[in-house]
């Protein structure tokens, strides 16, 4: 019934398996692949035909993750799977950023690549086996895939690089100090494809070396791929490349004169009208047959590009009249806002970003539920891109997969600089607003975002900046740019950022756009990146080096406190009893972990200080000697019982009331009366002494005793 291909190799630290012939047969190509105990499904479906008009390639990724996989029952009230979760969004990205250039150019039939994770043994990370897996389901399937690829995952310990570090160790980067990199590279045999990494400020060379060490590492995976595809791949798909040079030579005729002089104007807006003028200088010169012809869209789009490609090429020139390692005129500015806690704009050339930091307690963590468990998160960033950013009247909608690609990249960059939990015990959240972009701005927001946390007080180990860098290919001649246009990354061959401090790397992104790069071209790449990173922190320095030592008016102020395990419990008290009263009679927020760390969170500082208050009448112990002010709860012929540290009781003896004789202690106190009292001691019996005469009841001080 089943005719089952399978193929099985040792990798890293188990077994990567791959099988097909059993599972999703109607699929042009369906592959499991399983590692260790993770096991990913990928099936690919194309179209054997193109829409009539389609000027575009239709590929569509999707990652899915079913709860099932490890075990477990999605949280929320319909209890199923709904809208794509973060980590869905970025793992659909990161396998379609490799596989898209590699499809035959002018192919624009439909392909859908969906990967569902079928199980997860809480050790192997299911995006790596995804993009195996989708990997070999596009090279069994037939369709016009120059690949196949493969995929590493690479971390940094001690020095030395590890393969396919478990989930444990790269889940919380920032709370492991021996790992230093996570590290996710896809790549041809030859080539290197794409790169997607948050680390702790590597050097140029460590990130290079990881780069390299995860190609080498996934060749086995190639190969195995290409040996499965020798027993179980389909027939190719007949496709034909459609032959437009005829019509290319008479649009370059027409309108190249018009396209040159339109990249010649430095001005985004201005340039962009006079690249439409010039479409329709093209127009307005070719026959109705040749208006009519598919191919009409891509003969201008060439035409462009290589326009463009060839002033860098052959002059060194660009699009705005920069060099090839020029940063663009960069302004920072901070404190803009009057009721946030902390805000920046930064500009570089046509590209801006306004970000707002915000500091809020406890109660603000983000609860994540996610296939490897639930946490909680306390560092957000969020990037919007509305269409006025790029002079349009657009649809707005929620944050799609850029935003959210964008916005997590950030997030990679920044989270190496951020002090720790215990040191600031404060939920960042950081928002993105782009109102210009013009290239980068994805870049732009690890810069803004640097100066607004910094504005707001966070006390950032460094100041992170990041650069894009571009790539025009010809053969053997290439160009990389620093700083990349919008136009640069649209007809260029690579959008290459890098973040980082002043010390090293924090996080890095490559796509690749042709059939991969070599080591020479990504070594000139981190080379003029780490320049142009060392130009703009000089820039960012002018409008703030380090974090304020004041925060806003309008952020909370936080307190941290720590108290035995054990005395967990008296403080919430029976149903929280306990902790609802210190919130209450305080005005300030109270959060306990299971540590035993308290945050004590207010704007008003006597509020802090009076739950620390009442929170330590409960976890304390009096101290001899010591002064406390009490509240008299009972009066006896003896003398009379003060209420002075939280619950517990203390005599005041008749004899401590005053120096002078006292008949009676009605003749001193009455009931509910404050005093000022010291802590004697305690008698044999367990029971607290008091005194009142040792205290000034007036000035709340101790009385010196004369020889």
């Amino acid at each position: 019934m089943f005719n089952i291909v399978k193929k099985s190799i040792e990798w890293g630290h188990d077994t990567l398996t791959l099988e097909t012939g059993k599972i999703a047969r109607q699929a042009d190509g369906a592959v499991v692949a399983t590692y260790g105990e993770t096991s990913v499904l990928a099936a690919v479906v194309f179209a054997k035909k193109a829409k009539p008009g389609q000027d575009f390639f239709p590929l569509t990724v999707h990652y899915q993750e079913k709860y099932y996989a490890a075990g477990k029952i999605p949280g929320g009230f319909f209890k199923r799977e709904a809208r794509p979760t973060e980590k869905e969004t970025l793992t659909s990205r990161l396998i379609d950023r490799p596989i898209r250039p590699l499809f035959v150019d002018g192919f624009k039939n439909e392909v859908q690549v969906i990967c569902t994770v079928l199980s997860y043994d809480m050790e192997n990370d299911p995006d790596v086996v995804a993009m195996i897996a989708a990997s070999a389901a596009l090279t069994l399937s037939g369709a016009p895939f120059l690949g196949p690829i493969g995929c590493a995952r690479v971390g940094f310990v001690d020095g030395s690089y590890v393969l396919n570090p478990a989930v444990d160790d790269m889940e919380k980067l920032r709370d492991n100090p021996e790992q230093r990199l996570d590290l996710v590279v896809a790549g041809t045999k030859d080539a290197v494809m794409m790169v997607e990494s948050e680390a702790y400020e590597l050097s140029e060379a460590e990130m290079l070396g990881a780069v390299k060490f995860g190609h080498e590492q996934m060749q086995p995976v190639i190969d195995m791929i290409i040996d499965m595809a020798e027993d179980a791949a389909k027939e190719p798909f007949n496709y034909q490349a459609p032959d437009y040079s005829g019509l290319y030579d008479r649009v370059k005729a027409a309108g190249e004169d018009a396209m040159r002089g339109a990249f010649a104007i430095r001005d985004k807006l201005a340039r962009q009208d006079a690249v439409s003028a010039a479409r329709d200088t093209i127009h307005a010169a070719l026959s109705e047959e040749e208006l009519a012809d598919e191919n009409l869209d891509t003969c201008i789009k060439k035409l462009e590009s290589a326009v463009v490609r060839n002033d860098v090429l052959d002059k060194g020139t660009r699009i705005d009249g920069r060099d090839l390692f020029t940063v663009r005129p960069i302004e920072a500015e901070v404190g803009l806002l009057p009721r946030t806690h902390g805000s920046a704009l930064f500009t570089r050339g046509e590209t801006q970003g306004l970000l707002v930091t915000t500091l809020g307690t406890g109660d603000d963590e983000q609860m994540i539920d996610a296939l490897h468990g639930s946490s909680r998160s306390t560092f957000l960033l969020h990037y919007n891109f509305p269409p006025y950013s790029v002079g349009e009247a657009g649809r707005m909608a929620g944050p799609g997969r850029r935003e959210i690609g964008h916005g997590k990249l950030a997030w990679r960059a920044l989270q190496a600089v951020l002090p720790a939990a215990t040191d600031f015990p404060y939920t960042i959240r950081v928002v993105s607003e782009i109102t210009e972009s013009n290239g980068s701005s994805s870049m732009a927001t690890v810069c803004g975002s640097s100066l607004s946390m910094m504005d707001a007080g966070v006390p950032l180990k460094a100041p992170v900046a990041g650069v894009a860098m571009g790539l025009i290919l010809e053969g053997e001649k290439f160009a990389v740019l620093t700083d990349i246009l919008g136009d640069e990354d649209h007809l260029g061959d690579m959008d290459f950022k890098v973040a980082g401090t002043e010390n090293g790397i924090t996080s890095l992104q490559m796509d690749i756009k042709v059939a991969g790069i070599t080591h020479e071209i990504m070594d000139q790449a981190l080379a003029q990146a780490k320049d142009g990173r060392m130009h703009i922190l000089g820039e960012m320095s002018k409008a703030l080096t380090a974090g304020r030592s004041e925060f806003s008016a309008h952020a909370p102020r936080i307190e941290t406190l720590q108290i035995a395990v054990d005395k967990i419990r008296e403080v919430i008290g029976s149903g929280g009893k306990v902790i609802r009263g210190i919130v209450e009679e305080s005005g300030a927020k109270v959060d306990i972990n299971d540590d035993g760390v308290i945050k004590i969170a207010s704007a008003n500082a006597a509020a802090i200080e009076k739950a620390r208050e009442l929170i330590g009448s409960i976890v304390d112990e009096p101290e001899v000697g010591k002064i406390y002010t009490g509240k008299v709860v009972k009066i006896m012929d003896f003398g009379a019982f003060v209420n002075f540290f939280g619950k517990r009781d203390g005599l005041v003896h008749v004899s401590q009331m005053s120096d002078e004789r006292v008949g009676h202690p009605k003749d001193v106190v009455s009931e509910g009366q404050t005093v000022k009292v010291k802590l004697m001691g305690f008698d044999d019996r367990g029971k607290v002494r008091l005194s009142m005469k040792a205290i000034n009841q007036e000035t709340g001080e101790e009385v010196k005793e004369e020889a």
